[in-house]
């Protein structure tokens, strides 16, 4: 809703791909604009912001820092989707940044890990990977969305609150109007 440009462009590739019809899973995986989507998202809006707790097997250097051997340690992804050195325009919501890139949210690529990596990986993964984008079709294609009270978008409050999961300060209303 922030970002009207990407609602455009996720709903021509919607109409494009599938028409009329209701989404299916089948269409997923001709939706690239709409996985950017869903991976901006993640990079931008963790649902986790910090991972669960990794502990050092043996002494090491991060970044010029000593770890020692048994320390807890805690991986900050709000942070990591923020750093201006790993994204450029880091605090923008650009899904483009996705569609020609290798990064996926199995664990592989550090940079982005919105579920985590390795042994501590989020065993609901492989269930959001599907199951998100193909919420999100389905809301996008059926459903024109307006914010109440004729509020523009860029006064949308992005603001968020930290717990063990991060949820905004304010939360979301929209107006849904179906579509023909």
């Amino acid at each position: 809703m922030k970002s009207q440009d990407a609602m455009h462009k996720l709903r021509d590739e919607l109409d494009r791909e599938i028409g009329t019809d209701n989404v299916k899973e089948s269409h997923l995986a001709h939706l690239p604009y709409l996985q950017a989507c869903v991976n901006e998202t993640l990079r931008l809006h963790p649902p986790g912001p910090l991972l669960l707790p990794h502990r050092a097997l043996q002494t090491c250097q991060v970044m010029g820092y000593t770890v020692p051997k048994d320390s807890q340690v805690l991986v900050n992804m709000w942070a990591i989707g923020r750093d201006s050195m790993i994204w450029n325009d880091s605090l923008s919501f650009k899904p483009e940044r996705f569609l020609d890139s290798s990064l996926d949210s199995k664990g592989n690529d550090f940079e982005y890990i919105p579920f985590s990596a390795g042994r501590r990986i989020c065993p609901g993964q492989s269930l959001a990977t599907m199951q998100v984008p193909f919420i999100l079709a389905s809301l996008v294609h059926s459903f024109d969305w307006f914010l109440p009270g004729n509020m523009n978008s860029t006064e949308l409050d992005m603001n968020e609150q930290f717990t063990i999961t991060l949820r905004k300060k304010q939360p979301l209303q929209l107006i849904p109007k179906g579509r023909k």
